[in-house]
Parts: C-alpha cells; structure tokens; sequence
C-alpha cells in the first residue's frame, strides 16, 4: 500500500509541475482530481503513511523564478470539484444540515488563471498570482496592461484598502489570433485558452502581455469592514466601482434552481466568447460563510461543479506528417469524420514523437477526441477492447517526408527536426511566406500560393530573391498577368519602408518573435552591432535569454545568412533603426538597470524616460552596467552584484535629478510602505468573506 501511495504523490507532483509551472497538462482536470481522490482515500485509511509534503497538503504552484514572490495578505485556497450531481447533492445536504435554508450564489466558472487585485484608495496597488496558495508572483506591471482592469475606481462607497479576486483569461478570438501567429512562426501552439491566458501574465515583457488580448473577470471582495452583508451585494457594488463582473450570476434560493442554472450554463457555454469549465456555487449570506468555515484546503460554503469534456469515440485513419518553416516536423492525425461540440472533426494534432509513444497509438484503433478549451481537437486516448490484434504500433518518421533528409532531434527539444533547411522545399516556402506575412514586411499582393508557384517556378529559393523579380518574369506564371505583377512588384518595392524591427522579425530568426526582435532593434540600432554581438551581450537586452542569445549567434554565424543580409540591405531593406525623438541626450553612453517598485513611476515610465534622454536599459546587471536604479523591494541579489562590481547605485529621485525632469509627487510614501502597513492594520480585524 505504501508503494501506491509514493507512485501517486509522485505523479501528481509531476502532474502539478506540467500544468501550475510548464503550463502544459498532459492529463485533463477528471484524471487529476480522480488521482488525487485515490491518494486522499489511502491517506486517510493509513495514517501510519502521513507526510506533510503530500500533494494532498498543499495547493499546486504557478510560482516561477522570474518574478517577484510575495505573501499573500489571505490565503488563495482551492475549491472542491463536484463532476455529479449526486456530489453536489451532497454538498447542499451538509450546508443545510447546518445552516437550515440558505441562498446560494451561481456563477461561472471561468477556465483561466487565479489572480489578486489589491487597491488603496480606489488605484490598483498590486496584482499577484494564486502561486501556492500563501505566496504568488507579482505581476502588477503585466495586469496593468488589462484593459478590463480598472487602474483607478469608478464611483464610491469602496473601502480605503481591499483586495478583489478573480480570472484573467483569453477570448477565444484573442487564443485563435495568437495561435495562428505561433502556427506561422512555426511554434507549438498552445493547447487551450487558460494555459495561454497564464503564459501570457508571465511575460517578462508587459508589452507581450499587452498584445495578447487578455480579459479579466471578478468574483470576490476582500477586505476590511465590508459595506455589504451578502456576495451578491458586494459583486453588484464593484460592477459599480468598474470591475467586470459576469452579468449570468445569479441568486438561487433552493438546489433545483442551481441545477436549472447548470443546465442553462451548459447550453448557453458554447456560445460564449470565452472559455468556461463549470458552475461555481456559493453560499450567499457572509456570515453563514463564517460559521461554515474552512477544510485546510478549501472553503466549506462553496463548491465548484465541473463540466466534463465533450467526447467522442472515432477511427485513426492515418498519421501526416508536416514540415514547417524551422524545419519542425508535426504529427497530424487524420480521422474518421465525427460530430463534436458543434463542429465536424477530421483532423486532430499529435504534437511530437513522445504523445504519439504516450498514448501508444495504432493505425485503425478506435480513439477518443476531446477538444481542448473547447477549440482545438485532440486525441486523448484508445479504445483498447475495440483493436486489432495484429495492429503494429505507430512510429515516429526518421526521413523528412519532403526532401528525405535524415531527421534530428536536439537534446533539449520536444520535436523532430528535418536539418536541410537549403533545399527542403516546405522550409523555403515556409520562410518566405513568414518574411512576407502582415506583422514582417507585409508584402500584401503575395499570397501563400503565389510564393509557391514562384519557387515552383525556380524564380525565388530565398527572401532575397523577392527584390530581383520583374514583371515579366511573374506575368508570364499560371493565373497571374500584368496587373497581379504590376500589384506583386509594387508592394515588394513598398516593403522596403519597413521599420527594421519588423525586418528583424521577418529574417526568421529562431526563437525570435515579435517583441524579441523590437528589444533588439531598440537595444543595438542597427544589423550590423547585432551580427558583432557576443552572447553575453545580447543577454543584457530584454527578452533575450541564453537560447535566445545562441540561436542568433549561430544564424549570423551562417555565411549564407550574412550574405543574405547584405543582398536586402543592397536592395534597400532597412536594416537600422529610425531615430525616435529624444527629449535629449543627457544619458548618452549610459546604461542603467531599474529594480524594485517606485513612488513616483512605474518601471516601464523609468524606461521610457532613460531612453528619451538617450540611454539605454539593461535586464540584468553587469561590469557595463553605469547605474542601477533601487526601488522599494529590489532583489538583494542584484545589489550584491552591483557593489561587487562597481556598478552605482542610485534611487529614483537621483536619476529623476539627472534627467532634469519634473518629480512626480503625487505620492509621499511607496506603493510597499503603504502596502505594509495596510497588511498590519487588516492582520488586527476580523475580515468578513476573507480567504477566498
């Protein structure tokens, strides 16, 4: 028994790892809470077994190491999970065994991430992840990017200091836009909208965050000396305040109207514009929340009532496999039409060798689909009673099944990759028409199939071959004529006004993305600084970590790729950046570091200000760094290698005095002085609806 109970703790710690740190779940919400049930039961028949560490004992982690981690003024506690009605049976008969009748609040619940928005006098404070339950990672600057989350309170009536819990998510729009840019960069996409809703809060760069259309929704109030006595009043005061709160919750007065309310939910789910995985039920009155009180985990006076994934049971017709523009091979699996969650599904991505070997899969098994965050289809397992005993097990290609190159799999990666990327025609293709996509060099008049004629054609075999076409060469081409030439030639020659960030972009660099390439652009100015740069220096900028900085030194390693660069900058593509007007250039020369929180600015306006007055940002310091600038909370890491170094230190009034610009006084004390001392005054007051 004991070795079941080691197996189970072990795997569910891996499982926590994969979805709370990877965002990345191999298994769906159903497995996991059935593994943890299966260990909570042996625990509890072999207390002999106790271990404080259990995954029973504690509350998965989101927290990484890139972020600041800070406690939280209340415990984020979990939920229980219902999948039946019979459980959720249960938990109105425990309620109202204690309580006698009660109303009970129902809402949705929203397939996104936990976050804790804090504010003090009707401004956003701080907003921290759920991490472990006790501590989470700071990311004020990436919320504060939100639209939907009020950085300055509408109204009145709000207390001095509370928090406010609630969901970041993505809109399925936002999750279709992100994943086809990912698709054209040849990236893994995500698997659904609430691993790429927390991916995206964890951004390094707010800008990134920024971009990724994301959403946030509150369903909690924290505080001191709450003006309401019921969750219901408190959500209707902070829609007022100008916080989203869903306009489908709803007071229920008995179970049969939160069962109807399920089932209205389940119809209306597919129609939402967001993704949601169940229906949340709470008991309304505060004060019966506080006589219900708490397990260790989670609160006993609500409940959450999960929707099980639409499944459905159909034949593997045939495994294709797919080459992108990197050169990353692709698993596709091809099946029998079937009817699911509104759509017909034929085709279902297999990701990488290791899912294929995971789910052990056989050409003609019968094979169960799920779609993930309700969009994109995926095999989660086999009928194994319904197979063919002669059925031979599925293997990975080892040939590109383009150019028959021999496929190699790098150490640290996930996928195959077919290394010719000179002459494998789907690469070529791939490449050109990511140089020449919206977001690069938006070459409008090329299309994709256009670009594979012409290479068809033996007219272009690599981007730069774009600037030498004529007219006549592409109107004499199957379907094209003068006018669709005249079109094609004009908008080449127009793509050579492209800043050279998004130049940077289009050369296709690996691991280099959008906000990737305008760090570089803004921190070296030009191609030439970037292809002299040395991996330690391209780790100073923003977004560029230790793969990042190896994959452009080994592509501008590249002879071809240099020679490459040459030809676009001979036919007028820019290749250094425009000038931006600075306020002056008092800083010239001088590279700064900014740590920490500040009164008076955010980290970003610092930025911004250094770079206005012509200086430059560094992520991390080092023996080129000139200051660094201390605020509130900075890690005591960064400061021991600044004074180890030499480096100065300096605060925020000190680099405002070297700007000559005006202070910002509208505070006197910091937003973590404030906080501290907010924390100390609410520690001394019973808090109603706190904890959750």
């Amino acid at each position: 028994m004991n070795q079941r109970i080691s197996e189970l703790r072990q795997l569910l710690e891996y499982h926590n790892h994969k979805y709370y740190v990877e965002n990345a779940p191999e298994i769906d919400d159903f497995t996991f809470d059935s593994l943890m049930r299966e260990l909570q039961d042996l625990e509890d028949a072999h207390p002999e077994y106790a271990d404080p560490d259990s995954p029973t004992k504690r509350v998965g982690s989101d927290l990484t190491r890139e972020f600041q981690s800070v406690e939280h003024i209340h415990p984020m506690l979990s939920l229980s999970n219902t999948y039946s009605r019979e459980e959720l049976g249960e938990f109105f008969d425990r309620v109202e065994r204690e309580m006698g009748p009660v109303e009970y609040v129902a809402e949705l619940k929203f397939d996104g991430t936990a976050i804790s928005l804090i504010y003090q006098n009707g401004r956003l404070l701080r907003a921290v992840t759920r991490g472990d339950g006790v501590r989470g990672d700071d990311v004020t600057a990436n919320v504060r990017t939100i639209g939907s989350v009020p950085l300055r309170l509408r109204g009145e009536g709000y207390p001095d200091f509370f928090e406010i819990r609630g969901e970041v998510l993505m809109p399925y729009a936002s999750f279709e836009g992100l994943n086809a840019e990912r698709a054209a960069a040849d990236e893994q996409p995500f698997a659904n909208p609430r691993n790429a809703a927390a991916g995206s809060l964890k951004q390094q760069n707010p800008a990134v965050t920024a971009s990724r259309g994301l959403d946030c929704y509150l369903y909690f109030l924290v505080g001191d000396r709450l003006p309401h006595t019921t969750h219901k009043q408190s959500l209707d005061a902070v829609r007022s305040w100008g916080f989203k709160v869903s306009e489908l919750t709803t007071v229920c007065h008995t179970r049969d109207e939160v069962f109807d309310y399920i089932d209205r939910v389940d119809e209306l789910r597919r129609s939402l514009p967001f993704a949601t995985d169940g229906v949340v039920i709470k008991v309304n009155d505060y004060a019966r929340q506080q006589e219900l009180g708490f397990t260790s985990k989670s609160p006993r006076w609500a409940v959450a009532y999960k929707f099980k994934a639409e499944q459905a049971e159909t034949s593997l017709l045939s495994v294709d496999f797919q080459v992108g523009r990197t050169g990353a091979v692709t698993p596709v699996a091809n099946l029998e039409p079937v009817q699911l969650a509104g759509t017909v599904v034929k085709r279902a991505t297999l990701h990488n060798a290791d899912q294929i070997a995971a789910l052990d899969l056989r050409i003609g098994d019968m094979v169960y689909v799920e779609k993930g965050g309700e969009i994109i289809p995926k095999i989660t397992g086999v009928n194994l009673e319904q197979r063919s005993a002669d059925a031979q097990p599925l293997e990975f290609i080892t040939h590109c099944p383009e150019c028959g190159a021999e496929l190699v799999r790098p150490e640290s990666e996930a996928r195959h990759f077919c290394p010719n990327s000179r002459q494998c025609p789907p690469q070529i293709v791939g490449r050109i028409v990511h140089f020449v996509s919206r977001k690069a060099m938006n070459i409008e008049s090329l299309g994709d199939e256009t670009i594979a004629l012409l290479h068809s054609a033996e007219l272009i075999s690599d981007v730069a071959d774009l600037y030498t076409l004529t007219a006549e060469q592409i109107a004499r081409l199957p379907r094209l004529g003068d006018k669709s030439a005249a079109n094609i030639i004009s908008s080449i020659a127009e793509s050579t006004k492209v800043p050279f960030e998004r130049v940077l972009y289009a050369l296709g660099i690996r691991y280099v993305g959008e906000a990737t390439a305008k760090s570089l652009a803004k921190h070296f100015g030009n191609i030439d600084a970037l292809m002299a740069a040395t991996p330690e220096e391209l780790a100073e900028t923003e977004d560029v970590g230790e793969r990042i900085a190896q994959s452009i030194v080994d592509y501008f390693a590249d002879a071809e790729n240099r020679q490459r660069i040459e030809q676009l900058r001979t036919a007028g593509v820019q290749m250094i950046s425009a000038r931006s007007s600075a306020k002056s250039n008092s800083l010239e020369g001088l590279s700064f570091v900014i740590s920490g929180t500040f009164a008076g600015h955010s980290r970003d306006e610092l930025k911004a200000l250094i770079e206005a007055h012509g200086g430059r940002n560094l992520a991390a310091v080092s023996a080129k760094t000139n200051y660094l600038v201390a605020g509130d909370n900075m890690g005591p890491a960064k400061r021991a290698k600044a004074e180890k170094l030499g480096v100065q230190i300096i605060n925020e009034e000190q680099l405002i005095d070297m700007l000559g610009e005006p202070a910002n006084s509208q505070n006197s004390t910091s937003m973590d002085e404030d906080l501290q001392q907010n924390v100390k005054k609410i520690e001394k007051t019973a808090v109603q609806g706190s904890l959750f």
